[in-house]
């Protein structure tokens, strides 16, 4: 594949763009090389600067679980701009985005709209404070929540410990108000709750961890953590804006069959438009303003383009036998890459829910953070440079999830197998 564009570009690119992007993950530093420019896609393809055409996984990191450019939500996304792009004002649209999303996640009877996934967490953490009138957090080591200061913490030295913050510009004394724990470790979570339960306003985690690598939770998990918080009077607020209408239907509340106080959206209800959600039951979101004291606020919140996107994507979503298209398109993909890695001798331990999936280069179980990170990224790296000099393209780090769409069909399947057999001998 000839790279040339992509190459003068990210020289371009980092004249005037700290690291060349404006988003770390996209700079290809855990991988190697520089990244590739795309100009367009359609279906569950893209194409870069150079021509080159690629089977993508990545799908915008998980929102277009319809693929790129779906003439259903192109044809909503224009009837908005014609309309107008942006009013400030309330619209229809919000209300038909909002009754969807409570249709479709039973745990949520009001919503807030709000602009991505990292204003749908800050401001669902900060009305469980105003709600239970507590200030200490707990988070799961290794969940990301995007780049929310009092959530880009770090363990410390003990079982259950004060996070200390993962970046420069966090006051020490912000980040200390959060407390960590390793995913799918309950003994943890009961000691923190024994020792400072009546000081913690919620829990928050992905149900189904989606950034350090995809990472199911152990049977009686998520189950634990719901009495905890009964238990001890605090919420427990499920980020979904990753498994979200991907692990299941319903997210992975459905699927688990847990219902949390409070869920944070985004990326699929926005249909590849920035748009976050969060909600629940009316008792704890009417604390919100303007009807309670906790104050949130956003000038593009719930703006026409996004929702109707999201309402797009939904309406097809929705349709018989759609979901189960995308998991089991999944499913082809893991299996036939899980074979590979058997022919080849690469130990390698995958992971799949839904239409989210991921192929750890690790021999044992991924159960949390600190298992996810003694994978062998160097292997990764050469298998992700393997694959995308095969025209597939994978997340360009280990740490991430891949993602099917209803156009990811047999033949971007047998080509994705096609590529894994070269590069799975490459990173052997």
């Amino acid at each position: 594949m000839n790279f040339d564009r992509s190459a003068a570009l990210w020289q371009e690119a980092n004249k005037v763009l700290v690291g060349g992007v404006n988003s770390p993950v996209r700079a290809f530093k855990a991988v190697g090389g520089h990244p590739f420019f795309a100009v367009s896609g359609k279906g569950a393809h893209v194409v870069d600067a150079d021509g080159n055409d690629y089977v993508d996984y990545v799908l915008s990191w998980g929102p277009l679980v319809l693929g790129h450019c779906h003439p259903h939500v192109e044809e909503a996304v224009r009837k908005a701009l014609e309309r107008g792009a942006s009013f400030g004002i309330p619209t229809e649209a919000e209300i038909r985005l909002a009754e969807a999303i409570t249709r479709w996640v039973p745990s949520i009877e009001k919503v807030r709209l709000v602009n991505s996934g990292t204003e749908a967490t800050m401001s669902a953490i900060r009305l469980a404070r105003g709600y239970t009138g507590r200030d200490l957090i707990v988070k799961i080591e290794g969940c990301y929540h995007g780049h929310v200061d009092g959530l880009l913490v770090k363990a410390g030295s003990g079982l259950t410990t004060f996070g200390t913050p993962t970046s420069p510009g966090i006051p020490a004394a912000y980040a200390a108000c959060t407390l960590t724990m390793a995913y799918n470790d309950l003994d943890a979570a009961r000691t923190i709750f024994a020792e400072k339960g009546d000081q913690i306003a919620c829990i928050i985690l992905e149900p189904v961890p989606g950034n350090m690598g995809l990472v199911l939770p152990e049977p009686g998990y998520l189950e634990g953590l719901r009495a905890l918080t009964k238990q001890h009077g605090a919420l427990l607020i499920f980020d979904e804006v990753m498994s979200g209408f991907r692990a299941a239907r319903g997210g992975a509340q459905e699927r688990y069959g847990i219902t949390p106080d409070l869920t944070c959206l985004g990326k699929v209800i926005g249909g590849g438009l920035p748009v976050g959600a969060y909600g629940g039951p009316a008792a704890i979101m009417d604390r919100l303003s303007p009807v309670g004291p906790v104050y949130q606020a956003g000038t593009l919140s719930g703006n026409p383009l996004a929702t109707a996107a999201g309402l797009a994507t939904l309406d097809v979503l929705g349709q018989p036998g759609v979901f189960e298209q995308t998991e089991n398109a999944m499913n082809t993909v893991c299996d036939g890459l899980g074979q590979i890695a058997k022919e080849a001798g690469v130990p390698v331990f995958q992971t799949r829910i839904g239409s989210m999936g991921c192929m750890f280069f690790h021999d044992g179980p991924v159960r949390n953070y600190a298992e996810a990170t003694a994978s062998d990224t160097k292997r990764y790296a050469a298998f992700f440079q393997g694959m995308l000099h095969r025209g597939v393209y994978l997340a360009p780090a280990q740490f991430e999830t891949a993602f099917t769409s209803i156009a990811h069909g047999p033949a971007e399947i047998d080509r994705t197998l096609d590529a894994a057999r070269g590069a799975m001998r490459e990173a052997g």
